[in-house]
């Protein structure tokens, strides 16, 4: 018998709490909550659950703190679920070391699937050194990390040294927003200029190599204003 999936709830509104809860409870997760930050943290150290789902406007203190507090040492995947909708809003949470983020109100099959995304992903990184050399492949376009080599429905297609290490990590992290800060830390490092530019016109570039039609991209979508988001991996 398969182990269920366990989510730890941290919000304090409780019938969005009771909402979620029913969800997830229907569709076989374990689920524990907590309406508190603090008792939040308390759980997370004691059960150590599978994911976590974040309410940052808490009444004790801000949800950043629990997902800074949690990265140092924990790569337990975190969904925040917020009514905060600006953008900057999210942007910090995904720096923080946020997963996803879903805006309230939401539907129960985006809950999911943002949920099944998450689970996919951290399991990904789990995995024994060999699967995770395993080409990401996702409607004709192949990435072969081992090999540095993309193509397109079988034709190879030539990038630069920095398109290619934005191209694996967007596919290494596919179905999840990247910010555009961290593109820009991993692939220039931590002392490069933020602005998004130099980012802006690899990726025009990388557009114009990979999708059919750059002005409606199959593979590397824009999340405004927050960074770049790869069509999810279809070999998982």
């Amino acid at each position: 018998m398969m182990q269920r999936v366990s989510v730890l709830i941290i919000e304090d509104e409780k019938s969005i709490c009771d909402f979620i809860s029913k969800i997830l409870g229907t569709n076989d997760y374990k689920v524990t909550s907590a309406p508190t930050g603090k008792e939040g943290l308390e759980v997370l150290t004691s059960l150590m659950p599978d994911l976590i789902l974040l309410d940052l406007g808490l009444p004790d203190m801000d949800g950043l703190e629990i997902i800074r507090s949690t990265r140092k040492w924990s790569s337990i995947p975190i969904i925040v679920i917020s009514a905060r909708t600006q953008e900057k809003e999210k942007v910090l949470a995904l720096d923080a070391g946020a997963d996803d983020y879903i805006t309230k109100p939401f539907g129960t099959e985006e809950l999911l699937a943002r949920i099944r995304t998450a689970i996919r992903h951290s399991n990904m990184i789990e995995a024994d050194q060999v699967n995770s050399f395993r080409p990401y492949s996702a409607k004709g376009l192949v990435v072969d990390f081992e090999k540095r080599k993309v193509t397109v429905d079988g034709n190879e297609i030539h990038l630069t040294r920095v398109e290619y290490k934005i191209v694996s990590l967007l596919a290494k992290h596919s179905g999840k927003v990247i910010t555009y800060s961290s593109l820009i830390d991993e692939v220039w490092g931590p002392y490069a200029d933020d602005n998004n530019r130099i980012l802006r016109v690899n990726m025009a570039n990388i557009r114009r190599k990979l999708e059919k039609n750059p002005g409606e991209p199959e593979y590397i979508f824009t999340e405004l204003g927050i960074g770049y988001r790869m069509i999810e991996d279809e070999s998982i």
